[in-house]
């Protein structure tokens, strides 16, 4: 059975809210310097030192699209988790791994 595009977004609403949790929690006891900027379909993470990561929904396709440093990814709903076929990836742990690569900063999600 398809996703809604109503599920999709409750879904995504709920990954991008765990992400922006964890990174605020890693400001806290990191002492970490990121910005986040959360508005509509996109996610958008900035380092101290200038570099990005951003994350974004793509509703017609039903994905979330990552770029970052190492190139942009896109991970599909499949079998109950955020999964990119291309690249063999989970969603949670990518994002976490790009996160600390790109900024040195561990998160906890």
């Amino acid at each position: 059975m398809a996703m809604t595009d109503t599920e999709f977004h409750q879904l995504a609403d709920e990954m991008f809210g765990k992400i922006e949790n964890a990174i605020e929690a890693a400001i806290d006891e990191q002492d970490a310097d990121v910005d986040i900027f959360a508005s509509g379909n996109v996610l958008q993470l900035e380092f101290e030192d200038g570099s990005q990561i951003v994350i974004n929904k793509q509703e017609p396709l039903h994905e979330l699209w990552i770029a970052s440093r190492t190139g942009g990814y896109h991970f599909a709903f499949v079998d109950g988790k955020w999964f990119d076929e291309r690249n063999n990836s989970e969603f949670m742990p990518f994002v976490i791994d790009a996160i600390t690569k790109q900024s040195g900063i561990a998160l906890s999600i």
